[in-house]
């Protein structure tokens, strides 16, 4: 009977434990302080001399990224052609007419193929 009981407690705890390691909150990226503040140029020369470093680099990180809007969809906005900025509501058109914005989000990746830096769950700082 005790053998059971604690084969029984050890299973719940287990259970618990692989509970929460599944599902941790989310982070909040907009209340997050930005690791690094680049321009979308400085960026994008970094990922071409090299990619690699630049990768370790910014992975997983919130960055703030400043450049001229040339690009607004629904849900995006792209910098200089070459920093592509995923939010997660809809976008205020009225963006269009914006010189030099900064916006905050997490570091994904950079897309060799289209030679963009990508970033979700951004946010407009300015």
């Amino acid at each position: 009977m005790r053998k059971w009981s604690i084969f029984i407690l050890l299973l719940i705890l287990i259970g618990v434990l692989g509970y929460n390691y599944v599902y941790q909150d989310h982070r909040d990226i907009q209340s997050e302080a930005s690791v690094f503040s680049v321009s979308s140029k400085k960026i994008l020369e970094e990922f071409q001399v090299n990619s690699e470093d630049s990768e370790s680099k910014y992975l997983d990180k919130t960055i703030t990224v400043s450049g001229t809007a040339t690009q607004i969809e629904s849900h995006a906005i792209v910098l200089d052609n070459s920093v592509f900025c995923q939010f997660p509501d809809k976008i205020d058109t009225k963006l269009q007419n914006a010189k030099n914005i900064s916006i905050k989000g997490r570091f994904l990746g950079y897309d060799d193929l289209l030679k963009e830096v990508k970033l979700d769950q951004c946010h407009i700082i300015n």
